[in-house]
């Protein structure tokens, strides 16, 4: 049986709309046939590059019957206002991570998108590579048995890469810094592998880049299951670098980007390497967005889950700014 694609609209027309719109024409199961920037030399040049037409508003998308679902690579503080619209017009949307820059916007588009029986996917691409897919298999079979603890580490050159005002230089746009930014992806990673973070105490500093927002940040996250996690987030560091070493009571996996992932066992003396396929995780979400748009399911990370993995961030911006520790509960009741 053929797959019909989804036909899509990109909106947002920024660097990662483009990695998106490179993603889709990898998969059959989406078809870019509009796209809005406020910008209308950008839109034109995508709706070029990616043969599709460049509407002159975003309302012209809503009012297009044809169109299904919407492509959303907005900045942070509008994913309510445009998630909304899409939404209310029937549109099924795939929405970049964060879902929103606070928490309240972030339950608005997830009650939003429920209510309206909306497909919502938020890009968590990080959690599908193969290596963290073979570890969670992993812990799930018993092999690791009780999870004690990780470290996380991920670096990233980003000096001269935006200019001052951008919004993901501000704090409105982009509160935490690096840890909203970057951060958050590897907290989901870390809670799909350790599970829920119950509470985080965190430091950030300024070192590199222009303007206040934080380039550096280190949390420490205590699961409901009583493991610690470490996890590093830089803006600031020469080049990149990715990091994630698990460890339970009977095996450990150590995983970096240079020497890939290994696994020891209790007892053993050095680590076994393990094999695995480089995947492209980014495809693997617009196929299941696809996937769930056509059958009415629902995705891997919804907005509901989106807003944990958001308050974990949140806890430690308030737990930075403090100087305690902050519990996860406490931001989501916050925000009620």
């Amino acid at each position: 049986m053929s797959f019909e694609p989804v036909r899509v609209a990109s909106l947002g027309m920024g660097w990662w709309s483009d990695v998106l719109a490179d993603a889709i024409k990898k998969t059959n199961k989406l078809d870019i046939v509009s796209c809005y920037s406020r910008s209308e030399d950008k839109r034109k040049k995508f709706a070029e590059k990616y043969n599709c037409s460049a509407a002159s508003s975003y309302k012209e998308i809503l009012q297009d019957d044809s169109i299904e679902a919407i492509i959303n690579t907005t900045p942070n503080h509008v994913h309510l206002e445009t998630t909304e619209n899409a939404a209310i017009s029937q549109k099924h949307v795939f929405l970049d991570k964060p879902i929103a820059h606070n928490i309240k916007d972030g339950k608005k588009i997830a009650e939003i998108c429920a209510r309206e029986n909306i497909v919502l996917s938020i890009g968590y691409q990080r959690r599908r590579e193969n290596q963290f897919r073979w570890i969670k298999k992993e812990i799930e079979k018993g092999n690791f048995g009780k999870m004690v603890q990780a470290e996380c580490n991920i670096s990233r050159d980003r000096e001269g890469q935006f200019e001052l005002g951008h919004w993901r230089y501000e704090s409105e746009g982009m509160p935490g810094g690096v840890m909203l930014q970057i951060g958050i992806h590897y907290v989901d990673v870390l809670e799909f592998l350790m599970g829920p973070v119950k509470s985080v105490a965190a430091k950030t500093a300024q070192l590199v880049l222009p303007g206040e927002n934080p380039d550096i940040a280190n949390l420490i996250l205590e699961h409901e299951n009583g493991s610690l996690s470490n996890l590093t987030a830089s803006y600031a560091s020469a080049s990149e670098y990715y990091l994630m070493n698990i460890y339970g009571k009977t095996a450990t996996a150590y995983f970096n980007h240079f020497d890939g992932l290994r696994i020891l066992s209790r007892g053993e003396e050095s680590p076994n390497p393990v094999n695995y396929i480089k995947n492209d995780t980014i495809v693997e979400e617009l196929d299941e967005f696809a996937n769930c748009v056509r059958e009415n399911l629902k995705p891997e990370v919804d907005g509901f889950r989106a807003v944990e993995s958001l308050a974990v961030i949140m806890a430690g911006v308030m737990s930075a700014k403090e100087n305690r520790t902050v519990k996860v509960q406490e931001i989501l009741d916050a925000e009620n």
